[in-house]
């Protein structure tokens, strides 16, 4: 039996019998066949002495499981890690921070508890996936919509919590955004609802967020404050129509123009999808290619000779705009959106994609041309990532997000991929060619870079290495991460070092206020309990 650092054999052992009376010996989990099953499938130390483990892991049913359960754990000093469904591959699945935590499962928690259908609200335990919200929606013929991140088993809840976003319209793409209540299950058993949710009897825990007083959500957000046993999200409506178009300019200058535009249509609402900025001279990912994307990374390139490329390939940038909602009125901001581009750009062209009258028909599906995410329809068609293809033989066995938020102008787009390729260089590591950003949050720009994970452990720790040069260089430039693999946690926290780290010295004081004994997710988000500060 593996104990978890600093308890007791005698003490564990007392702490997993009272967890098997809580929860039944079912769902008390120790075996090595089970905890297997609680590490990293993506795990940049595959195999290896440091590759992160739990000891055990528990499967409440309830939230008054949960409070019962950290009752036992916060007496006995048991270390606790709680995951939703564990399926954020990529950044850690459910594998704890600290190795040898005792991982609190909370699939079992997978019921749709409230569905308002007049202010369009859910509220949801941490176990609901995005299947199964799609799935209840489906079933009832109900006139909303769900905005799935790319992995549909994935939590509500978790994936809110860690930040995630998903691929539709508006707001709705950041899943924390759009939640709106918690309850919160502290390190002690103590329960805490936040917002109209303190107020017992209140009617609109799900409507309005902030309540009376400090807005509290915050602190559960990328923390290890607390367990979220229940969340309250806002749904949008079904829209009536989907639309897409893309536009091609022909100059290497005129992304600067390009993502002006871009951004003035988002921040208008003149476009309520998430824009695609590309360039056609990345050729699908084709590394085949001599004449594609690796022209990019040539700091010395040819200017000319790139756009006469471009011309043969239909233009040097592109980006692609959706519009969701009344069918004339996504057609009016297409035409909208062409005649910015026309009055700004000489040389600009159009290119009309996909017209679709909601919902989409099983026929229409069939011939959708790109990831049905953007449908809102959850599936796991991510995983492709890596996979054999003709331009790519030697598959990976998964991969770490490396995900910098830069600045919102065509510049900084193009200075990132030139410093982060260069650093790439430094390790012999080929992993970028050029990045299009992602523009997934209003006011928001990050690139998203796949590191991949292999069966061959020298192999991980040069991307190991080149991960952390990456992460450093950017910090070093501004551009920060917001989101990252338990291994960099820490690391990346100490990116965030405005006055002498003053964002950890207060974490680090709202973990002792609220988790005195460090019981709880201990260094999840680079936060780290007293007791184990001086081994962070």
């Amino acid at each position: 039996m593996r104990i978890p650092p600093g308890v007791n054999e005698a003490d564990y052992s007392a702490a997993l019998g009272e967890f098997a009376r809580i929860v039944g010996s079912d769902w008390v989990l120790t075996s090595d066949e089970d905890m297997a099953t609680y590490k990293d499938t993506y795990s940049p130390w595959k195999g290896e002495e440091k590759e992160l483990v739990a000891s055990a892991a528990i499967a409440p049913d309830n939230a008054d499981d949960v409070q019962e359960v950290m009752k036992v754990a916060h007496r006995y000093g048991i270390p606790i890690y709680p995951v939703s469904t564990g399926k954020n591959l990529g950044y850690g699945g459910a594998a704890p921070v600290y190795s040898g935590s005792v991982v609190l499962d909370l699939k079992r928690m997978n019921r749709i508890l409230g569905f308002d259908e007049t202010a369009g609200t859910v509220l949801v335990e941490p176990g609901v996936s995005y299947f199964d919200l799609f799935q209840y929606i489906q079933e009832r013929n109900l006139p909303f919509w769900v905005d799935t991140p790319d992995p549909g088993w994935g939590s509500l809840i978790g994936n809110a919590l860690d930040g995630g976003m998903g691929g539709t319209y508006g707001m709705l793409r950041h899943h924390y955004e759009s939640h709106c209540g918690m309850e919160v299950v502290l390190a002690d058993g103590e329960v805490l609802r936040t917002g109209m949710g303190a107020m017992p009897a209140a009617k609109t825990w799900q409507q309005f967020r902030w309540g009376y007083g400090p807005y509290l959500d915050g602190l559960f957000k990328q923390s290890n404050f607390g367990v979220v046993t229940k969340m309250g999200f806002w749904l949008g409506p079904k829209p009536e129509a989907f639309r897409r178009g893309t536009v091609f300019v022909p100059r290497f200058a005129d992304l600067e123009t390009l993502v002006d535009i871009k951004n003035y249509l988002e921040d208008t609402m003149a476009t309520n999808g998430m824009p695609e900025i590309g360039s056609p001279l990345l050729g699908g990912g084709d590394l085949s290619d001599p004449t594609s994307a690796a022209m990019y990374i040539r700091t010395d390139a040819n200017i000319a000779e790139m756009e006469a490329q471009a011309a043969k390939k239909g233009g040097f940038w592109s980006c692609r705009f959706a519009y969701y909602g009344n069918a004339a009125v996504i057609k009016a901001q297409w035409e909208h959106t062409k005649a910015l581009f026309t009055d700004r750009i000489p040389g600009v062209t159009f290119q009309d994609d996909e017209v679709y009258d909601l919902p989409a028909t099983p026929e229409q599906m069939a011939k959708f041309r790109t990831h049905p995410t953007i449908l809102g329809i959850p599936n796991l068609l991510a995983f492709q990532i890596g996979g054999r293809s003709a331009f790519y033989p030697n598959p990976t066995s998964g991969h770490m997000w490396f995900s910098p938020v830069i600045p919102r102008t065509g510049a900084a787009i193009i200075e990132a991929n030139r410093v982060l390729v260069d650093a790439a260089k430094e390790y012999n590591v080929p992993l970028l060619w050029f990045s299009p950003p992602v523009s997934i949050w209003p006011r928001g720009q990050m690139l998203v870079i796949g590191v991949p994970i292999r069966e061959d452990p020298q192999e991980n720790e040069q991307m190991r290495n080149a991960f952390r040069h990456l992460i450093a260089t950017a910090a070093e430039h501004g551009w920060g991460e917001y989101r990252t693999p338990p291994i960099y946690q820490d690391f990346v926290q100490s990116t965030y070092s405005f006055n002498d780290h003053i964002q950890r010295r207060v974490s680090e004081v709202l973990k002792d206020a609220l988790d005195p004994k460090g019981i709880l997710s201990a260094g999840r988000y680079g936060i780290w309990p007293r007791h184990l500060r001086k081994e962070a």
